[in-house]
C-alpha cells in the first residue's frame, strides 16, 4: 500500500466503539446521532401537542382545564426547571474549565431543581387523580397525561444520566469523550426546557 492509500484510510482505534468509528471524526458522528436523537423526540411531542389541540375541549361534561389547574403551582414548577437550565449552563461552562468542584457544584443543583420539578408534577398528578379527574375521565384529560408526563419522564431519565455522568467524572475525568456526553446531556436538557415552555404556554396559560 503506497503512502497515499494509506493516509484515506480511517484511523481505527481500539478505544474508540465499533459503533463510533468512521471516516468522520468521532466528535462529528457522535452530535449527529445526538440532533438526530433530540429531532425525533421534538417530532414526538410535535404529535402530543397537535393531540392534545385536538382534544382540549373533549371534557365530555368534566372539568376543564380552567377548572383544574393551579398556576401558581405551575408557576413553581416552571421556575424550578428554568433555574435548572441556568445551572446547567454554569456546569457547562465549569466543564469547559475542567473544574470539578463547580461541575459538581452546579450538576448537584440542577439535580436538586429537577428534583423539585418533578416531585411538583407529581404532587399535581396525584390531586387530579385522587379527585377522579385521571386520564381515563375524559379525552382531554387523555391528552394532558400523556403530553406532560411524557415530558415528566424525559425529566426523570435525564435526572439519572446527569448522576451516571456525574460517576464518571468522578472516576474518568474531564475527557475528550466525557466532555462530548456531558454537552449532549445539557443539549437534552435545554431541549426538555424549551418543551416545557411550550406545555405551560399551551396547556396552562391556554385554560381559560
Amino acid at each position: 500500500m503506497n503512502t497515499a492509500s494509506a493516509m484515506l484510510q480511517p484511523i481505527q482505534s481500539d478505544d474508540i466503539p465499533l459503533s463510533e468509528r468512521g471516516p468522520a471524526p468521532t466528535r462529528v458522528v457522535v452530535a449527529y446521532g445526538f440532533w438526530l436523537f433530540l429531532l425525533s423526540d421534538i417530532i414526538v411531542f410535535a404529535a402530543l401537542f397537535a393531540a392534545y389541540a385536538v382534544l382540549v375541549t373533549r371534557t365530555v361534561g368534566g372539568p376543564s382545564g380552567s377548572q383544574l389547574f393551579n398556576r401558581e403551582h405551575v408557576f413553581i414548577e416552571t421556575a424550578c426547571l428554568l433555574a435548572s437550565s441556568f445551572t446547567c449552563a454554569l456546569s457547562s461552562l465549569a466543564i469547559e474549565l475542567h473544574n470539578k468542584k463547580y461541575t459538581y457544584l452546579f450538576s448537584a443543583l440542577t439535580f436538586v431543581l429537577g428534583i423539585a420539578f418533578v416531585a411538583l408534577e407529581f404532587i399535581e398528578f396525584t390531586h387530579m387523580i385522587v379527585a377522579g379527574n385521571g386520564p381515563t375521565r375524559s379525552a382531554f384529560l387523555s391528552a394532558f397525561f400523556a403530553l406532560v408526563g411524557a415530558h415528566g419522564i424525559h425529566v426523570t431519565l435525564g435526572l439519572c444520566w446527569l448522576v451516571m455522568m456525574m460517576a464518571q467524572v468522578a472516576n474518568f475525568g474531564f475527557t475528550a469523550r466525557i466532555a462530548r456526553r456531558l454537552l449532549c446531556f445539557s443539549l437534552f436538557w435545554h431541549a426538555l426546557d424549551i418543551v416545557w415552555i411550550g406545555v405551560f404556554t399551551i396547556v396552562y396559560l391556554g385554560a381559560r
